[in-house]
């Protein structure tokens, strides 16, 4: 893939492409659908995904797996086709950004394998939760899930830019037994790749002005995550020590002084300029439950994704926004799936749907 180029590159072609998605948007399912398959078996949701947008992939591995397996395989053969496609479609800087930003499906893949191995999943199991959507080829993907500990993880990215940081991390791992540093050096890499060569906003021409807006928005976020799970999991551990730079919510002496009092982190970021759009995510934070917390965080940033698109309909934002919502529906098919296979209620199903 390429990398940004800034007037050098053509604007591209975005009036295609937000024709494209917008297109494929219509396709995803909504509230009601979502409210059938809660309430469905495996085999009943299976079913329901024929007759979808996932017709393709169901019937081309429903002889190879079944249930959960069939699912999970089709939502990611589905996604990373889609994916695909908007590249295929993408032309000059719009290409160049949505490359970019697809790249987080490689740090989502280093994560899965990390977690997998920590948890003592056998490969087959980590090899389903993988998306292949990223740049990590194959037979890399393969060394990773064959990987016998985290240590031969951080070895076989040696060479990309997740192998420093997860060298840098491991001391901290190994103290902590926690994963908290791992995943945060693998976030850490993959936001600073993404903004590395992108101008300050303030120099930057519209379209990209756009683009690094909704970046600021996502690290934001991310920080705000990762910060709420040191203070909750590895008080030991320096937040500073793993915050991503490129936002605006945060700067290091914000983090020191708030990574160990969550009432006064949470009364920091309800005064900034996020405050009343993340008030429902705050108020889960300020009742303990860092399931709906996350959720509710996921769904905001896709807001903020449509809010832009709204703002500026012919840009990389509807993309984006795209991107997000299709990204939300295979995790919550995956979430319904699962749930269902665990023997979960449906309220407690319901609850892991970000809707």
């Amino acid at each position: 893939m390429s990398v940004y180029t800034g007037s050098k590159r053509s604007r591209g072609n975005p009036e295609y492409v937000v024709a494209r998605v917008r297109s494929r948007r219509s396709m995803l399912y909504d509230e009601s659908d979502y409210r059938k398959l809660v309430r469905m078996g495996t085999g009943e949701i299976a079913r329901f995904m024929e007759d979808s947008e996932y017709e393709a992939e169901m019937n081309a591995l429903g002889t190879r797996f079944a249930g959960v397996d069939l699912i999970e395989y089709a939502i990611e053969r589905n996604l990373a086709k889609h994916f695909e496609d908007i590249l295929g479609w993408s032309e000059g800087r719009i290409y160049d950004f949505v490359a970019r930003y697809l790249r987080k499906f490689d740090a989502w893949n280093v994560k899965t394998v990390i977690r997998g191995i920590y948890s003592g999943a056998d490969a087959e199991s980590i090899e389903t939760d993988l998306i292949r959507a990223g740049e990590i080829d194959e037979e890399t993907l393969a060394q990773l899930t064959g990987a016998d500990s985290i240590e031969r993880v951080v070895e076989i990215l040696a060479d990309t830019i997740y192998g420093p940081p997860l060298e840098a991390a491991y001391e901290d791992y190994e103290r902590t037994d926690l994963l908290v540093p791992l995943e945060n050096a693998v976030d850490r890499a993959f936001y600073e790749a993404l903004i590395e060569d992108l101008p300050a906003k303030s120099s930057a021409n519209r379209p990209t002005e756009l683009y690094i807006e909704f970046l600021e928005t996502e690290i934001d976020f991310r920080n705000l995550r990762n910060a709420i799970r040191v203070a909750h999991d590895a008080s030991t551990i320096d937040p500073t020590e793993y915050a991503i730079a490129g936002g605006r919510l945060f700067d290091v002496d914000d983090l020191t002084r708030l990574g160990e009092d969550r009432e006064a982190l949470i009364d920091h970021v309800r005064e900034s300029s996020y405050g009343t759009r993340i008030e429902t995510a705050l108020g889960h934070l300020e009742s303990g439950d860092r399931i709906e917390f996350e959720n509710a965080l996921d769904a905001a940033l896709l807001e903020q994704a449509d809010r832009l698109s709204n703002r500026y309909p012919v840009s990389v934002c509807p993309i984006l926004a795209y991107i997000l919502a299709k990204e939300r529906e295979v995790e919550n098919i995956r979430a319904i799936a699962r749930g269902r296979e665990a023997g979960m209620s449906d309220a407690e199903i319901e609850r892991r749907v970000i809707l």
